[in-house]
Formats: structure tokens, sequence, C-alpha cells
């Protein structure tokens, strides 16, 4: 099965699987707290890693728990990943929390699937199998952090008359907009690219705007890993919103 898994396949499979045994970490009833985010973000880690070594060996990989090396740099094809986005979330044991599975290509979020496992059934959404995107009348919904809501996203809420729906990880948040529960994600704290690369390619495919918040595009693989901000929205909100922060 392995051998024709398309990498597409292979990078839902591979969320799925990731989000079932962090289910079972956290179910075993063995860890709590901090010692419970740790626990699973190491045991999906070890997984990815070597499931990605073994089905992919001539690529590159990066991953948020795993040391970080040049040999990526030289790759065309990079695995981005992030085996719990939303530690926090996924040790309260809510449902918004991710693992993220992506394939940079040439520095571009190519191929992803983001599995939220604390939805009910164990949603994956993936790059290579996308729906309509939900309409939605009226002022905009932004998603924003459950605890440090960016500054930018708040003033942008109060230009446009949105409203401001808190949320945990940025795969939650990213997906929400897929999934028609808001229309604008905007976030300026500070991420990593394992924070973004999988719900970009996911929510890219979608046919939803993906960039920096100067409007300049998301360029992965790169020797810095860290990318500042990020803005994820429907198209007909990213004019609004590039106004709304140039005011």
């Amino acid at each position: 099965m392995s051998k024709i898994m398309t990498d597409a396949d292979l990078a839902a499979h591979l969320a799925h699987v990731a989000g079932r045994i962090l289910l079972e970490v956290r179910e075993s009833g063995m860890f709590e707290g901090k010692a419970l985010g740790k626990a699973g973000d190491q045991t999906a880690n070890e997984f990815l890693v070597h499931a990605l070594r073994q089905q992919r060996p001539e690529d590159g990989l990066l991953s948020e728990e795993s040391k970080d090396t040049d040999e990526r740099l030289d790759k065309s094809r990079v695995w981005i990943i992030d085996p719990v986005d939303g530690t926090r979330e996924y040790g309260e044991a809510r449902s918004d929390w991710a693992v993220h599975v992506a394939l940079a290509i040439d520095g571009v979020a190519s191929v992803g699937a983001v599995a939220l496992p604390g939805q009910d059934g164990g949603t994956v959404l993936r790059s290579d199998k996308v729906g309509d995107l939900r309409a939605h009348d009226g002022p905009p919904r932004l998603v924003v952090s459950r605890t440090r809501p960016a500054a930018e996203a708040v003033a942008v809420a109060e230009r446009l008359g949105g409203e401001l729906l808190p949320m945990g990880s940025a795969g939650a948040k990213a997906m929400a907009v897929v999934q028609g529960e808001a229309e604008i994600y905007l976030h300026s704290g500070g991420q990593y690219e394992w924070d973004s690369c999988a719900p970009a390619a996911v929510a890219s495919a979608y046919g939803l705007h993906c960039s920096r918040i100067d409007g300049s595009p998301l360029v992965y693989n790169q020797k810095d890993t860290y990318m500042p901000d990020l803005l994820i929205c429907k198209k007909e909100w990213a004019e609004a919103v590039f106004d709304a922060l140039n005011a």
C-alpha cells in the first residue's frame, strides 16, 4: 500500500494516525497537565518522523519537535510537520487542536493535511479533496487566540464591524475558515513554519487567500523558520483586511 500512496494520501494518513495515537496517549490516564502535552508531542513526533523517513527517504524534514539541521535546505521537497498544534488545548481535552503534515515544494506549501482529532469523527482536511466554501451573510467573523488576540486582528474586527471568535491552535483557527465557521484568520504574534504550512496548503486548495499580513507570499523551508504573521481569509475579504490594516 505504502509504495503507491500519493503525497496527499500519505499526508492525510499520517495526520489521521498521529491523531489517533494522541487520543490514546491522553486516554491512557498516565499523564496530566504539561506532562501529557510533552508525552503526546514526543510520541506523535516519533511516529511521524519514522514514517516519513521510511516512506520518503529522499525528502527533507522539518518538525517542531526534532532538532533542525541544514540538510533540508538543499532539498526541493521538504515535509513540514507539527505533531501537536495546540499542546495546551490537547492537554485540556479540548477539541481545538490539530496535527499538521505538509509537503513544501520549492518553498511553496503544496500538499497538506490537517487532522482535528478532537472533533466528532476525527476530521482530516486535505489539500487534494476539497469542497465548496460555505457562504456567510453579514459582518465577518475573525478567529483569534484564546489568550492573546493579535492587536491587528482586534483593530481589523473593529474597522470591519466583525465578530471575534476565540479559539485554540493555529490549525484549528485556519480550518474554521475552511469549514465555514469564520471568514478571517489574522495572526501577528509570531509563529514558525510548522504552525502554518499544512493549514496554508489546505486553505489554498479551497481557494482561500493565504499570505503574510503585508500581502507577500508565504515561503517555506527557510533557514530561519520563524514566520511572524499570517492571513488566511475568504478572497472577498482580503482587500478589506489590507485596507483596515493600513488605515
